[in-house]
């Protein structure tokens, strides 16, 4: 969800300073406005909740500027007041807390400079639990693959309005893995002994092919939902939540072996669910610097001092729940071809360790070698078989350190 946040912030940015064009428009960044930028979701989870605090970022800034060395606390209507302390890119509370059924909670803000903002009072959300997460074989736009989807049923009708998250992991087999890595080792020089007869020897780089000190083979990359995921039950005689939250091409390397995805459901207010339909659209909308313009839209967070300041965010208490499922790519396509693998040029190059014309390569080797351009897949004698480093160390884009939640 950042990605949206940093997307609406360039997009508030743009709005600004172009809202009044209806002709094509060089954009020259003379008249920045900074606006606070606020994400917050509390939920009925024990732990520490967390707020993220940020300001609007201009086109020749690379990201946005984070808030720091706010005064970060949330209250409610039993003068209960849960403090946040600064970590890192977050706010976190101090203490582990719950959102509880029928409070009121309030955000308030001071910011480093003594600018103080409020939330509206949100109440937390009806508690629907996920019944279920199922992964089946469909044809998607034509495209034939997996598709997750949530399932979950609110007999009182009440919920309404759903907002997912979901995490990922996939183990990744390294296709060209060998148990052993060829290394450089450097021999110093040696001046020799006149008189034990031991002549001098220059400095020299020799290849020392050796059993691997750690895990190639296997390795597990984890993402998170990069996209704000909405669905609401309005149209529909009861509550009941059959949604795709996530479909993946049965070509895509991810499933190859074994994958699992931890899935939340928010549910929102009509309030909440609003403003990130209206964000998802914007941050979706094709040209920003077209004579359309959408202009600001508001949230529920507020200036004290200054009410017609613009800030940018939304307050949110919502019940939340989880559910994790794991497959296999034989259990869902059995006997059936793998997808690629995640680098498609796993050819093997051979080179010969020796000084002369080609194929005697071994200045080149030596500097492939070091540069780790290509890792070890095969060697004997003076002959080496390498491979690009994807193709035979998972480690060179994912890591070897297996997932706490990990299950075969």
């Amino acid at each position: 969800m950042k990605s949206f946040i940093y997307k609406i912030s360039l997009l508030f940015l743009l709005v600004l300073v172009a809202s009044s064009c209806t002709e094509q428009y060089v954009f020259q960044n003379n008249d920045f406005e900074s606006a606070l930028v606020v994400e917050g979701t509390i939920t009925n989870e024990l732990k520490n909740q967390t707020i993220r605090l940020s300001q609007v970022y201009q086109l020749e800034e690379t990201g946005p500027k984070l808030e720091k060395g706010a005064h970060v606390f949330i209250s409610d209507d039993q003068g209960n007041e849960y403090q946040f302390e600064e970590k890192d890119t977050i706010y976190s509370s101090i203490t582990p807390f719950k959102a509880e059924p029928g409070r009121k909670y309030q955000l308030k803000i001071r910011t480093s400079v003594g600018k103080n903002y409020t939330s509206d009072e949100q109440v937390l959300t009806t508690e629907t639990k996920i019944d279920n997460v199922t992964a089946t074989v469909e044809n998607v736009n034509g495209q034939r693959g997996v598709q997750i989807n949530v399932n979950s049923f609110d007999p009182a009708n009440s919920s309404k309005y759903y907002r997912y998250e979901y995490t990922e992991t996939y183990k990744i087999i390294a296709p060209m893995w060998d148990n052993r890595e060829a290394i450089i080792v450097d021999i110093p020089a040696d001046p020799g002994n006149p008189i034990e007869g031991t002549p001098p020897s220059p400095a020299s780089e020799v290849i020392v092919v050796r059993p691997r000190n750690k895990e190639t083979k296997t390795c597990f990359s984890t993402k998170k939902s990069n996209e704000i995921i909405l669905n609401n039950t309005n149209s529909l005689s009861e509550d009941r939540v059959h949604f795709p939250v996530r479909f993946i091409s049965n070509q895509n390397y991810i499933i190859t072996n074994r994958y699992t995805i931890f899935v939340k459901q928010y549910v929102q207010n009509l309030a909440a669910y609003t403003y990130y339909r209206t964000l998802k659209e914007l941050s979706s909308s094709g040209s920003i610097l077209s004579p359309k313009q959408p202009g600001f839209f508001n949230g529920n967070m507020r200036s004290v001092e200054n009410p017609t300041e613009k800030v940018i965010g939304f307050f949110e208490v919502s019940a939340v729940s989880s559910e994790r499922i794991f497959f296999n790519y034989a259990d869902l396509f059995p006997n059936e071809p793998l997808p690629p693998y995640y680098e498609t040029d796993c050819n093997i190059r051979d080179f010969l360790d020796c000084i002369g014309d080609p194929p005697c390569a071994a200045i080149q080797l030596r500097s492939i070698l070091k540069s780790r351009e290509l890792v070890h897949f095969s060697s004997s004698s003076s002959s080496y078989a390498l491979v690009k480093p994807a193709c035979g160390d998972c480690t060179s884009f994912s890591s070897n350190i297996v997932p706490p939640f990990w299950v075969e």
